[in-house]
């Protein structure tokens, strides 16, 4: 009995044994096996989605086979690792544990969106629904229920967001990726904020913010920056309106068409820098960490004007005769090359060669500004003059040209 006891033992072992040695040669087989595709395939990875439920989609759809010892297994050398969703690149020749490899180093296809300096918001909205990767949510949201949704309820969206090229996986929602530009800008805030110039005219952050889309809207070329933000700090400390030009057209919104008249520049809007003293109530555009440094960081001088040459850069006058001897020279008798931005690096193009700037969304309509309390003026400069021995500034008909109709164009940066 004993010795038949011991022969059933011995033949189970034997037949567990080659079961585990078949099992082990069948787990093999199957992650040797190289993936039944003929050229490059991206396999999408939802979130919530298993590793066994992955392996029998891919069998499903021909890829693979021997889906079921696959799954084995997973279950006994990797479980409890996650597979990340999203997309993964499956080549022709790869076999089944290469691409295992790439779940475990969760590898997946990035793609990337680039949120650029001076856009305005329905400008980022635009950009964003127009990319097929992300997963669509704010379509036929108002601007205010945008910010509901990504946290910050009751904040104005003007030139909250950092503009940067930000990569992302298939699948990602609109509203992440605004969250992490939103967290972006505020890091890049707080960290210029803690850098300024102990002269800085600001009592908050936010008035930095607004005179930083100031700058980056006034000026592409770097050096320029912190001049252009003196002049503004100069104007305001001794009671000077700013008469900036993209102030007036950002409160004009969807009426502007390219041409800046002189009765745009009468009409009274909260950001009509020729009708306010002061800082429009919110930024007109995204800022990079440029201008804002430029905001908080002024350069010291004695300039109260400047106006654009054309190529991108501006003269800039300490007075008023030298300002209108500017105007003369480059805005009356404009080049032919004019450009009211530099050209690019690697050479001049066309303004229509230019990579367009993303039309505003059309589901989306302009929100009503909102009531943000003056700035407290700073004090004036050592240097800057006082307010009486300042020229008053011109309105721009009085400029020394013929007077035109009254929707003539509006000279460029008339500053």
């Amino acid at each position: 009995m004993r010795r038949k006891f011991l022969l059933l033992l011995e033949t189970g072992l034997v037949l567990a044994g080659l079961l585990m040695a078949a099992s082990a040669w069948k787990i093999h087989s199957a992650l040797e096996q190289p993936l039944n595709i003929t050229q490059e395939e991206l396999l999408e990875v939802p979130k919530g989605t298993t590793p066994t439920r992955t392996f029998y989609r891919l069998e499903a759809d021909g890829v693979i086979k021997d889906a079921f010892w696959l799954r084995v297994y997973w279950r006994f050398n990797l479980a409890g690792t996650p597979i990340h969703s999203g997309e993964y690149r499956m080549l022709p020749g790869m076999n089944v544990n290469g691409l295992i490899d790439l779940w475990k180093r969760g590898e997946v296809v990035q793609y990337s969106v680039t949120l650029v300096e001076g856009w305005n918001f329905r400008q980022v909205r635009a950009a964003l629904a127009k990319d097929d990767k992300l997963k669509q949510t704010l379509n036929g949201l108002s601007d205010t229920q945008v910010m509901d949704k990504i946290g910050h309820s009751g904040i104005f969206p003007e030139g909250r967001f950092f503009p940067d090229t930000y990569s992302f996986v298939r699948g990602i929602t609109d509203v992440e990726l605004l969250k992490k530009a939103y967290e972006r800008l505020d890091e890049v805030l707080a960290k210029e904020w803690d850098k300024r110039a102990a002269d800085a005219p600001y009592t908050e952050p936010y008035q930095a913010l607004i005179m930083a889309s100031l700058v980056e809207k006034e000026t592409g070329v770097p050096q320029e920056r912190g001049q252009i933000a003196g002049v503004f700090v100069r104007r305001m400390a001794i009671g000077m309106m700013l008469q900036t030009d993209p102030t007036v057209i950002y409160g004009l919104g969807d009426r502007y068409t390219g041409k800046l008249t002189r009765a745009h520049l009468k009409e009274a809007t909260p950001y009509n820098t020729y009708m306010i003293t002061g800082l429009p109530p919110t930024p007109i555009a995204m800022v990079g960490r440029e201008a804002i440094h430029a905001a908080l960081n002024p350069v010291a001088g004695n300039s109260l004007y400047f106006v654009a040459r054309g190529d991108g850069s501006h003269v800039f006058s300490d007075d008023l005769d030298a300002h209108n001897s500017a105007v003369r020279e480059f805005q009356l008798k404009r080049r032919a090359d004019y450009r009211s931005s530099p050209a690019p690096a690697n050479g001049a193009v066309t303004p229509e060669a230019e990579a367009p700037i993303p039309a505003a969304s059309p589901d989306t309509a302009p929100e009503a500004v909102p009531q943000v309390p003056p700035q407290e003026p700073a004090p004036a400069p050592a240097s800057a003059p006082a307010p009486e021995s300042v020229p008053p500034m011109p309105a721009q008909e009085s400029a020394p040209a013929p007077a035109p109709a009254p929707d003539a164009p509006a000279s460029q940066s008339p500053q």
